[in-house]
């Protein structure tokens, strides 16, 4: 009865993960599934996709452990966060395609609410900025280009919710619509300091209360997943966004511990502990967890472009073939070549938050090639990650002393990137054994629920260490870099 179930729903698959009552993975399912771009700056998904491959993926999960429902005590679901799901809550099905969080159909909604002066009581309410990036102005736009749908929702017929909800309504036969604290933290909706629905918020953006999902903990009862599903009724009883579960799964849970994720993009989380700090440097304020109704607080960075900038080596330039092949270029370029690329290719994240900004490479001589390229590409990252963790620092100067960065995703393969972001951040960067680290958190938050995983404190250390990477680069060598990253990024941006 150790095993749990950990749903991890991406952006462009959904895997289901089994995990043993050691915490060990057993077996593993995954499925990509379509993305769809109708014009440009949209993206959607099938919501029926989405729910159909985590039923699949599960499935095939338990046939390769050969695992039953009846052995499974738990099921974890983590989720891409700010997704917006609009479905019938007689019929159970979608009423349009999801809006994807990196949609950015409402820019210009969010534009003009910034320019009536809504954005500093939504950053105090929120912790957020008034952006597309968020749940709230895609739902709105729903309700108002849906055909029927605002009368629908007003007469309280429709249900809202990020792609938790829309899972664990599936999961449940439409018993549950519900969300947890973390991913109602990034809808732009949820006030983070009295754990409840915002009515200014709400009325601002005309979104009735009523289509909302009720708040529970990350580690609460979402009712059980139907037994014609599986074999046999399983509770849920986890749930985070992805950026949180990770954070839970490096065992994160101390003020001042930090974690990034380099996947796509990257994602900084660093715990503040039980009050909320409201970024002065363009960060985000949010909910890194709520446990036993107690809620724990972050500030978050996001990078749009990190793993992204070696697919774009690999398909846009052709350089390389595989990612692997980065470390070696890198190691084989001319050290006496300073090229900096930005990789603005939609724009550039926190702490500039500069949408207009384009990709740009500064410092191309003659001699440049690809491994000078290949270089730039990863260095790129640990630039961006250290001015990520200096406004953090200047946001919440505990975090100066004694920081270690825990690091999860498919980039932390690489040594030599990992090394230079070491010495770029002039602090130590742990990489775990346990990479899975969304789905581990997910899989916790459920299995310690359920009374068959360990409590806090005993996950928190069993957390083993791969490897550390201590800062190694002289001082004057390091500040000559990060000077010409700056005046890199100053040259890109258009909002000086």
């Amino acid at each position: 009865m150790g095993y749990v179930l950990a749903i991890d729903q991406g952006t462009t698959s959904t895997r289901a993960i089994l995990f043993g009552e050691d915490r060990a993975i057993v077996a593993t399912g995954q499925e990509e599934f379509r993305q769809h771009f109708p014009r440009s700056g949209w993206v959607e998904h099938d919501p029926s996709d989405l729910w159909s491959t985590t039923a699949a993926t599960c499935r095939e999960a338990m046939e390769r452990a050969g695992v039953r429902a009846g052995e499974i005590s738990a099921i974890g679901i983590t989720n891409q966060r700010e997704t917006v799901v609009l479905w019938d809550r007689k019929t159970g099905r979608a009423v349009a395609p999801a809006i994807v969080w990196q949609d950015r159909r409402t820019a210009e909604m969010c534009h003009d609410l910034k320019e009536q002066g809504h954005e500093a009581m939504a950053r105090e309410r929120t912790g957020l900025l008034l952006d597309p990036y968020f749940s709230a102005t895609k739902l709105a736009w729903l309700l108002d280009n849906v055909e029927g749908a605002r009368a629908k929702a007003e007469a309280g017929e429709l249900a809202f919710g990020t792609v938790d909800s829309w899972l664990i309504w599936n999961l449940t036969g439409g018993e549950v619509h519900a969300t947890d604290a973390t991913n109602a933290a990034r809808t732009l909706l949820f006030n983070i300091h009295e754990q409840r629905w915002d009515e200014e918020m709400l009325r601002l953006l005309r979104i009735p209360e009523s289509l909302l999902p009720e708040v529970r903990d990350s580690n609460a009862d979402f009712g059980m997943a139907r037994a014609d599903l599986f074999g046999a009724p399983i509770p849920i009883l986890g749930v985070a966004g992805d950026q949180q579960a990770a954070t839970v799964g490096q065992a994160c849970f101390k003020p001042g511990m930090l974690k990034s994720t380099y996947g796509t993009g990257c994602f900084a989380l660093l715990n503040t502990g039980e009050k909320p700090v409201l970024s002065e440097n363009r960060l985000l304020s949010t909910i890194a967890y709520r446990i036993d109704g107690r809620a724990t607080y972050a500030l978050e960075g996001s990078i749009f472009i990190a793993g992204a900038v070696v697919q774009w080596l690999r398909d846009g330039l052709k350089i390389i073939r595989h990612a692997s092949e980065t470390q070696a270029l890198a190691e084989s370029a001319d050290p006496h070549q300073e090229v900096y690329l930005v990789p603005a290719f939609a724009g550039l994240g926190a702490p500039w938050w500069d949408p207009d900004a384009r990709g740009a490479i500064h410092g191309l001589t003659r001699a440049t090639g690809p491994a000078e390229l290949a270089k730039a590409a990863l260095e790129s990252v640990g630039y961006q990650t250290l001015d990520l963790l200096e406004a953090m620092r200047r946001d919440w100067p505990g975090s100066e002393a004694d920081t270690v960065l825990r690091v999860d995703g498919g980039m932390t393969a690489s040594d030599w990137a990992l090394q230079f972001l070491a010495d770029m951040i002039e602090a130590p960067v742990d990489r775990p054994r346990i990479l899975e680290t969304t789905a581990l958190g997910a899989a916790w938050l459920a299995g310690s629920k359920a009374g068959v995983w360990p409590g806090m404190e005993e996950f928190a250390a069993s957390w083993k260490l791969d490897r550390r990477f201590e800062p190694s680069m002289e001082d004057a060598d390091r500040a000559r870099k990060v000077e010409g990253w700056r005046d890199a990024v100053r040259r890109t941006l258009t909002s000086t």
